[in-house]
């Protein structure tokens, strides 16, 4: 056999496994006649067969394979094992139906020239590798033909001209691409014509194990059609080492090997792959590179060097039950989101999966959305996914443009993972997702109860500027729309200007709650449009030190907004009060004005006055939100007065040794 054109050593083994040893239980659905489930007892296991060693890289590792597929014999029986199992006769056909999985399984993996792997590192550093990161580049392909490859028969033309002459011809206008495909992930190269076409298209592909194989198959595009014929397939396998190196192996020309071995992430590896099945001379040529990979203690590995968690430098691990830490998952942005929709339009938004707690941004309305929305997940042991779902928002349902998912195992706290993660069962599309894990402690001091008696958030809305225009006339009447949990508040509108000023604060109380801002433009008689949405970060500020920043409005061209941000903490600041006025006093002066504003209303209304109709009902809007405004103020400091009289009485307690003695007495 050929190793890179060299003669390669083999060595030829007898393998005879037999035993009955083992009691593997599986349940199976029945077809009729019968019904119900059946509990499968595999009770012994006899495989026969010769084995083919190889080694390759020089010692480095050796390929294992049968020459031949193996003799498969199985024995069950059904029932719950031992003296309560039923004779095999119960279900006639079970065990031949096993033997033929079996026997095709490992006729797929390793069965010449389909070869496993098995490595012998001179340093084991007993690293769990539990998925990587590859770029998998398509170079190009040489000497395709037709007649040559594995296509349809109805493709292939008769030859009335002398040989060679009629394949040129018939092969000048070949047009192919290459998808390529690791697990449930599939990506595509360009169209390219020709004999010879050079793609050298780059993929950014997930894998979730630490072996993986990389198939790559050839289509042809039919001139005018949108249909794609099948032609040949190759592949390439790889494998982690546990000296921190990679393997890739592939079979060669006349069935022979090719590897190459990656010391370190960040090396690449060419690779010139034999189409398989077809005539000599047809290759594709491709090159990989182990990006990172990442182990199940939260290390990970990358361009020659390896980031150690802190549970590395400690000797213990940092990996807690599912009460003992937060994860934050942020989902950032994504780029070449595809469509189904037949006017090329594109509203995507994701769905976050942990466990059972399901989460969803809001919707976008572009291929390349930008959404920096935040979630908190309880951390879970196990091993636990990520599960990642892409749709797009349609008038008749909605449609999955991707999905993905993400291993959890390990992560270290204070570092932020930030990854573009392609989706898979499309051809295009990936997302960029930062996560964070975070202790309780720290989480519920981002969240403002690590400070006694928590307090509020208080958000001055400024200015905005630059604003897309929303009317014909080439100008907005922005407002803001304020969610914060579920607690809803809004701005004046400012009139005819894409550089508005509110200068308008609102308080809210500190729960954690997302803070998100959507700025839009109001119509008194048609429906209101967005014109940029952002969120606000303040779960980390420190206490009563005020954030000031401009914001980018996400969803539009441009457009920012001017925002003060500080969380209040009562313990450190005596709050102020809003108005010198009672609150109560204030809220019967609002109903009075709102009551005012209805009776402008209708007299627009029966004077058929539009215009007149506008403004009162802005001010309407306006005076309902400032009613809420004074609502939540009521609750805040309902809320802080409480804590207050509950220390109070702890003061009263911790001073008086007779009531302590008392009230644990009680």
């Amino acid at each position: 056999m050929g190793l890179a054109g060299q003669l390669q050593r083999v060595m030829r083994l007898g393998f005879d496994w037999d035993t009955t040893d083992i009691s593997i239980m599986l349940l199976a659905k029945v077809a009729k006649p019968f019904f119900g489930t059946a509990k499968i007892v595999i009770n012994s296991l006899h495989v026969k067969g010769d084995l083919l060693l190889m080694p390759i890289l020089d010692g480095k590792a050796i390929l294992y394979s049968f020459i031949s597929t193996p003799e498969v014999r199985i024995t069950v029986a059904f029932g719950s094992g031992g003296s309560q199992s039923l004779p095999a006769t119960e279900l006639p056909g079970v065990s031949s139906w096993l033997v033929k999985l079996l026997t095709d399984t490992l006729s797929k993996t390793m069965v010449e020239p389909r070869r496993q792997c098995f490595s012998l590192p001179a340093v084991d550093l007993r690293k769990k590798a539990v998925g990587g990161i590859i770029y998998v580049t398509v170079i190009s392909a040489s000497k395709l033909s037709r007649s040559s490859l594995k296509g349809s028969p109805t493709r292939r033309q008769p030859s009335f001209a002398v040989d060679g002459l009629q394949e040129h011809f018939d092969d000048k206008d070949l047009q192919t691409f290459v998808e390529v495909e690791l697990g449930e992930l599939t990506r595509r190269t360009y169209v390219r014509p020709g004999s010879s076409p050079q793609w050298d298209s780059t993929f950014n592909m997930v894998l979730h194990d630490n072996t993986g194989t990389v198939r790559f198959h050839l289509y042809e595009r039919t001139p005018g059609s949108v249909k794609y014929d099948y032609l040949a397939s190759c592949e390439i396998k790889m494998k982690y080492v546990s000296d921190d190196s990679t393997i890739f192996w592939a079979i060669g020309p006349d069935s022979g090997v090719i590897a190459r071995h990656s010391e370190f992430c960040g090396k690449e590896v060419e690779m010139v792959l034999p189409f398989e099945g077809v005539n000599a001379g047809k290759q594709l040529a491709v090159r990989l590179v182990v990006k990172e990979w990442q182990f199940s203690d939260g290390s990970y590995s990358f361009n020659n060097f390896r980031v150690s968690s802190q549970q590395m430098l400690n000797g213990s691990s940092n990996f807690l039950s599912s009460t003992g830490r937060k994860i934050n998952v942020t989902v950032v942005e994504g780029k070449d989101l595809i469509t189904k929709d037949k006017f090329g339009k594109c509203n995507p938004y994701v769905k976050l999966q942990y466990g059972k707690v399901l989460q969803k941004t809001r919707t976008a309305h572009f291929f390349n959305p930008i959404w920096n929305q935040k979630f908190e997940f309880d951390e879970i042991g196990g091993g636990e996914y990520l599960k990642i779902k892409c749709y797009t928002e349609e008038v008749f349902g909605d449609d999955s443009i991707g999905s993905a998912r993400i291993n959890l195992e390990g992560l270290v706290e204070g570092s932020v993972r930030d990854v573009w993660v392609p989706l898979e069962k499309v051809n295009s599309g990936e997302l960029r997702i930062q996560i964070e894990a975070v202790s309780i402690d720290d989480y519920e001091g981002s969240r403002g109860s690590a400070y006694p008696g928590n307090g509020w958030i208080e958000l001055v809305l400024v200015e905005a500027r630059d604003l897309i225009a929303a009317d014909l006339r080439g100008t907005s009447d922005p407002y803001v729309r304020v969610h914060y949990g579920n607690l809803k508040r809004r701005t004046k509108v400012m009139y005819r200007t894409l550089n508005p000023r509110w200068h308008q604060t609102l308080e809210f109380p500190d729960d954690g709650s997302p803070l998100e801002l959507h700025v839009k433009d109001h119509n008194a008689l048609l429906p209101t449009s967005n014109i940029g949405d952002c969120v606000v970060e303040y779960q980390r500020l420190p206490p009563n030190v005020m954030s000031d920043k401009w914001i980018p409005l996400q969803g539009v061209k441009r457009g920012e907004i001017h925002v003060q941000v500080t969380r209040k903490v009562p313990e450190l600041q005596k709050r102020p009060s809003l108005d010198p006025e009672p609150s109560l006093t204030k809220a019967h002066q609002i109903s009075s004005q709102m009551k005012q504003m209805m009776i402008k209303l209708q007299s627009s209304i029966e004077d058929s006055n539009l215009e007149g109709v506008s403004n009162p009902l802005s001010e309407l809007e306006a005076l309902q939100d400032m009613q809420e405004e004074y609502m939540v103020q009521l609750e805040t400091e309902q809320m802080l007065l409480l804590n207050k009289i509950k220390e109070l009485g702890q003061e009263i307690l911790n001073s008086s040794p007779s009531l302590s003695r008392r009230s644990s007495g009680s």
